[in-house]
C-alpha cells in the first residue's frame, strides 16, 4: 500500500511501563532530523505500570501543530491498545501488530499487519526492547536513512553500558529491516516530502519553552512542590539551574514555594512558583500576601482536570476563575495565556518584566496538553534578551509605599541604598507600618487598585486571524490556539475567522469593539462553565452566542471543531 499524504497521523499505544513515551521522544527527534513536520501529543493514565496510554504523532511536509482523530497506522504494542483507541479507527486505518494477541479486537473490514514486535525483541535479548524496534520500522517505513536511526541509538544511550547500547543498535536494526520489508513488499509505503526549513528549526515541548521563556525573563529562582502537569518546569529549570545561575527550591508544600518566591523577589531576585490547580489552592494565602505587599510574583498554574485530584494526567481550561477570583481582599492581577510554543516562551518571558513593572502577581496559566506537547517550530527571537529591573536604590526617609498617582511606589531593595525597606502583611501606611486609621485604609486599598488602569494600559490586544471583518468569529484563549487555525481552515468558509486571546486578564481596550463586528461569536473552551465567555459579558459587556465546550479531560481535535462549528454555522 503506498500512500501520499501532507501528513500522516501514526499512533502507538501499549500499557504504562513499555516505554511509550520514549518511542515518541525518539520518534519526534529522528523524523525531524530526516526533515520532516512533526507534532506528538499523548494520552496517559495517572499510574506507574498498567492501564492503556498512548502517543499520537503526525508526519507532515507540511506545518502540523494540532491534534487529529484519524488514525493512518496504529502500532499496536499490547493486547487492548486496539480497543483503547477504538473510537478513533476507520476504514483507513492500517493496524501493525502480533495477530495472535489482536484477533477478538480488530474490527470488520480493518486491515491488519502481522508484526511481532516482541518476538523479534526477544530474539535479540530483551522483550523490553519492542520500542526500540518499532522505531527502527516507522524509521524505515517513512524513508528515513538508516545511519539517522544509529546515530540516535549512539547519543540516546550513551553512557549506558556496551552491552545496552549493542542490543539496543541491534534492535533498531532489526525493526528497520522488517520496515523494508513491508516497502519492498508493497504493503506499506509512506511517501512525504521532506521540507529543508525543518532542519533549522527546533523541536521542543511545551514545558521547555515555558522554561526558556522564564530564563528569557531573567528568573534566578523557582519555588514548587512536584504536581503534574506543572513538574515538567521545575525539572526543567533544576536541569539548567547551573548553568543559567537559577535557584532550584522543591519546597515542602506548595505553601513554603509560593513564600519562598515571594522572598525571591523581596530580595531582588526573580522568583517563580509553579503549580497545578489542587497546588495553588494551597498558595492563595501567599498570593494574598503578594497584593498586600505590592510584589513582584509570576506563577505558572498547569491546568488539569478538578476539582480535587480530579483526573491528575489530563488536560482541561477551568482554572481561569481559579487565577481570576483567588485570594482574599482585592487587589490587581494579570493572566497570560500561551496558545503554542512561541507564545510560551514570550508570554513566561514577558510576565516576569510586567510584574516586576507593576509590581503585581501575573500568571503564566498553561494546561496539560500544552505542557506535554511537541512540534517543530523556529527558533526564539533572541535579539533582544535583556533584564530590566525595576527596583531602585533608596535613599533615608525611604516610603516603601509612597502614595503616587498611578498607584506604583518606588521598589527598594534591602541593602540598597540607604533606606529601610519595611513590608508588613497587615494594612499599613506608605513606610510600611502597621495601622489602623480607617481614612488611610481607604487611601492605601485605591493605591493598590491604581495599578489596574496601568495593567490596562499594558495588556497585549488579542490575535485576529485573518482579519476582524468576518461575520463569524470563532473566541478562544490558551493552548487552543493551532487546533482553531486549522479547523477553521479544513472548514474553509470566507465568513468565519478567529479571535484569540493570550492575555485573558485585563482585557485589551479594543476587545468589545473587535467582537462587536460578527453576527456569530462562538467562545471555544475547555471547561464546563464557559469561564471566559462570562468574563468577556462581565468586563466587556460582550455577549456570546454559541459556546463549544469541552471537559472529558481530552484536547479538542480539528476533526471534532469542524463538525461543532458546521452545526452551528448551517
Amino acid at each position: 500500500m503506498k500512500t501520499e499524504h501532507k501528513d500522516y497521523s501514526v499512533v502507538l499505544v501499549g500499557p504504562a511501563g513499555m516505554g511509550i513515551q520514549t518511542v515518541e521522544q525518539a520518534l519526534v527527534k529522528i523524523l525531524k532530523s530526516a526533515g520532516y513536520h512533526i507534532f506528538a501529543t499523548k494520552e496517559y493514565m495517572s499510574r506507574v505500570r498498567g492501564g492503556m496510554n498512548s502517543t499520537s504523532l503526525r508526519v507532515g511536509a507540511v506545518p502540523v501543530s494540532a491534534p487529529v482523530e484519524r488514525i493512518d497506522l496504529l502500532l499496536a504494542l499490547a493486547p487492548g491498545g486496539v480497543d483503547h483507541v477504538s473510537e478513533r479507527i476507520s476504514s483507513s486505518t492500517v493496524i501493525l501488530g502480533e495477530k495472535e494477541q489482536f484477533e477478538q479486537e480488530i474490527p470488520a473490514g480493518i486491515r491488519m499487519i502481522d508484526v511481532s514486535f516482541e518476538r523479534i525483541a526477544s530474539a535479540i535479548g530483551n522483550k523490553l526492547y519492542s520500542n526500540t524496534v518499532a522505531v527502527g520500522l516507522l524509521g524505515a517505513v517513512f524513508h528515513v536513512e538508516e545511519a539517522i536511526l544509529e546515530d540516535f541509538v549512539l547519543k540516546r544511550f550513551a553512557g549506558k553500558e556496551q552491552k545496552v547500547v549493542e542490543e539496543n543498535k541491534k534492535a533498531i536494526q532489526a525493526g528497520f529491516e522488517q520496515g523494508l520489508r513491508l516497502v519492498q513488499s508493497g504493503l506499506l509505503d509512506i511517501r512525504l516530502q521532506p521540507d529543508q526549513r525543518v532542519k533549522n528549526q527546533i523541536v521542543m515541548e511545551g514545558i521547555e519553552a515555558v522554561g526558556f521563556g522564564a530564563l528569557a525573563g531573567g528568573c534566578n529562582f523557582i519555588g514548587a512542590y512536584p504536581m503534574s502537569p506543572s513538574t515538567g518546569l521545575l525539572t526543567f529549570l533544576a536541569k539548567h539551574g547551573k548553568r543559567f545561575g537559577v535557584v532550584v527550591e522543591q519546597a515542602e508544600d506548595e505553601i513554603a514555594a509560593i513564600h519562598m518566591a515571594l522572598g525571591a523577589w523581596y530580595a531582588g531576585a526573580r522568583g517563580i512558583a509553579s503549580t497545578s490547580g489542587g497546588g495553588f489552592a494551597l498558595m492563595t494565602e501567599g498570593f494574598s500576601l503578594a497584593g498586600m505587599l505590592e510584589s513582584p510574583l509570576v506563577i505558572h498554574l498547569a491546568q488539569r482536570p478538578g476539582p480535587a485530584t480530579g483526573l491528575p494526567t489530563r488536560t482541561e481550561q477551568a482554572d481561569l476563575d481559579l487565577a481570576l477570583y483567588a485570594g482574599h481582599g482585592e487587589f490587581p492581577r494579570a493572566i497570560l495565556a500561551p496558545g503554542n510554543l512561541q507564545q510560551a516562551f514570550e508570554l513566561t518571558r514577558h510576565a516576569f518584566d510586567l510584574a516586576d513593572r507593576c509590581q503585581v502577581p501575573v500568571f503564566v496559566l498553561t494546561d496539560q496538553y500544552l505542557a506535554d506537547t511537541y512540534y517543530n517550530t523556529e527558533p526564539f527571537d533572541l535579539s533582544d534578551i535583556r533584564v530590566n529591573h525595576h527596583f531602585v536604590e533608596t535613599q533615608e526617609g525611604y516610603l516603601r509605599f509612597a502614595l503616587t498617582e498611578s498607584g506604583l511606589s518606588p521598589r527598594g531593595i534591602p541593602g540598597f541604598g540607604r533606606g529601610f525597606v519595611a513590608v508588613d502583611s497587615d494594612e499599613h501606611d506608605e513606610f510600611g507600618r502597621i495601622t489602623e486609621d480607617l481614612n488611610f485604609r481607604t487611601r492605601m486599598v485605591e493605591k493598590r487598585r491604581g495599578k489596574e488602569k496601568f495593567l490596562i494600559e499594558q495588556a497585549m490586544a488579542p490575535t485576529v486571524w485573518p482579519s476582524p471583518k468576518k461575520e463569524h468569529l470563532v473566541v478562544c484563549w490558551g493552548s487552543t490556539l493551532p487546533i482553531v487555525q486549522e479547523a477553521l481552515e479544513v472548514l474553509g468558509r470566507e465568513d468565519a475567522g478567529l479571535v484569540h486571546f493570550l492575555q485573558v486578564f485585563p482585557l485589551h481596550p479594543s476587545t468589545a469593539e473587535i467582537l462587536a463586528q460578527a453576527r456569530t461569536r462562538i467562545c471555544l473552551e475547555g471547561n464546563a462553565g464557559g469561564q471566559f465567555a462570562r468574563l468577556l459579558k462581565a468586563y466587556a459587556d460582550v455577549e456570546i452566542t454559541h459556546r463549544i465546550l469541552k471537559y472529558n479531560g481530552a484536547a479538542f481535535t480539528v476533526e471534532e471543531i469542524v463538525r461543532r462549528l458546521k452545526e452551528i454555522l448551517k
